[in-house]
Order: structure tokens, then C-alpha cells, then sequence
């Protein structure tokens, strides 16, 4: 004898099966504005020691342990790893870098209703714009400026190329040839609050700073990649010639 399941048994069932779900999905934006199926969704996902992940900024959501599950399910070692998806350490540090090169430029651009095509300059009513969504807002990463910029400290291309394999695996990121975007995940599972303080007034922030300003004049990826200055600085002036000679 087979039970019919409800909405939400069938929207649990299905967050299970895939990990996540687009916010379009008919069953996720019922629930986005029904409260009462939201509600029993979220008493489905406690009872098995779950909760439901979402937020306005991230065009996905997903499931995570509550916080009373984690060390049932993980143990005292599994809470103190580098993280539960099995990442080595140089894949978490790796995944932070991506996080702040994406979500914060993007969480800037949806604060001043903005995409990542706009002209940046003040709109006279861009507060009564709709949100961006993060298809929308969120920069794209060119790979080879990440090798140029980060590879040394990542571990070199090799190490560099199989955590982003990792990473993409995850649903942290997506690749597209040289580009690196935000994947379905990236918004989701790591915790704003908390980070972007950290990353905002710590070791990031200048590396933040200079991507914000953009690359040298005259610096190219292909010139980033290969670790050569930029074309300014490569050639000597007329003075420095003649002083040379």
C-alpha cells in the first residue's frame, strides 16, 4: 500500500535527492509564499534533524544539520576538521578566496540594486528597484588572474586545478571555460554574518581593495598569468635608457 505524499514531504524528498533547488521551482515558491507550507516543511526537515537554508541573495536553496544534529552525526572529531566535505586545507582557504571575490562584490551590487553589467553610478531611484538576483549581480572570475593571483599560495596549478574540481563538484562554484561564477551553494552554506566581518577587517581586505580598483593599467590577465608586470613597467623610459647606456 503506497501513502500519497503532501507538498511538503514531496518538496523535503526532493531537496534530499538533488541538494538543492532553484527559487523558480513550483514547489519552492509555494512554499516561498504559502507560511503554512513553509512551516510544515520545516517540521518535516527537524523531525529527521535537518533544517532548510535560504536567503533573498542566493537564487537556490538547500538543507543543512541542525546545529543539535552536528555532533551526533559528525562526532567531536568531524566538528573540528577542516569541514564535512571532506576539503584539505588548502581547498577551504581556497573556497574563502572564491567566496570573497564573488558573494561580496555581489551582496554590494543587490544593497544598490545594481547588476554585474551596469555602469557603476548612482541611479537617482535605485532604491525602488526589485533585488538583483545573483545570476544578475555576481561576477564572473577569470581563472588565469586566480592562478596569477593566488596560485602560489594554493598550491600551484595542479593543487589549484583539482580543489576547483572539488569545489565545482560541491555546488560551491560553476566553471564556464576561463570563467569561474557562483554556484548554487556558494550563498548558501557559508555563513555571511560571520565571515564577511572577518574577511572585511582581516587578511582579504586589501586583496579585496585591489580588486575593487581592478588590474594595473596595462597589466593583462595573460601578462597576471604568466607573472610579468605590465607593459608600462616592462619597457624602460628614455631617461633610463640613456642613463643605462
Amino acid at each position: 500500500m503506497t501513502t500519497a505524499l503532501d507538498d511538503a514531504a514531496l518538496l523535503a524528498a526532493e531537496l534530499l535527492a538533488r541538494r538543492w533547488l532553484a527559487r523558480t521551482h513550483p514547489r519552492v515558491r509555494r512554499a516561498l509564499i504559502d507560511a503554512e507550507l513553509w512551516q510544515l516543511l520545516e517540521q518535516r526537515l527537524a523531525a529527521v534533524g535537518l533544517r532548510l537554508v535560504d536567503n533573498i541573495h542566493a537564487d537556490h536553496v538547500s538543507l543543512a544539520l541542525l546545529r543539535a544534529s552536528e555532533s551526533a552525526v559528525f562526532g567531536e572529531s568531524g566538528l573540528s576538521a577542516n569541514s564535512n566535505l571532506e576539503l584539505p586545507r588548502d581547498g577551504v582557504a581556497l573556497l574563502v578566496v572564491l567566496w570573497s571575490l564573488i558573494v561580496l562584490p555581489k551582496r554590494e551590487r543587490q544593497a544598490a540594486r545594481s547588476d554585474a553589467v551596469a555602469p557603476e553610478q548612482p541611479e537617482m531611484f535605485a532604491g525602488d528597484k526589485p533585488l538583483p538576483s545573483a545570476a544578475q549581480a555576481s561576477p564572473k572570475l577569470s581563472y588565469r588572474t586566480l592562478l596569477a593571483d593566488f596560485g602560489n599560495q594554493l598550491g600551484r596549478k595542479m593543487r589549484l586545478d583539482g580543489n576547483l574540481k572539488l569545489l565545482e563538484r560541491s555546488g560551491f562554484i560553476e566553471r564556464r571555460g576561463d570563467e569561474i561564477g557562483e554556484g548554487p551553494l556558494l550563498d548558501l552554506l557559508l555563513d555571511y554574518d560571520i565571515l564577511a566581518p572577518r574577511i572585511l577587517e582581516g587578511s582579504l581586505a586589501d586583496v579585496l581593495a585591489r580588486e575593487r580598483a581592478g588590474p594595473p593599467q596595462g597589466r593583462t590577465p595573460e601578462r597576471a598569468a604568466q607573472g610579468l608586470p605590465d607593459e608600462r613597467a616592462a619597457a624602460p623610459t628614455a631617461a633610463q635608457a640613456k642613463q643605462n647606456s
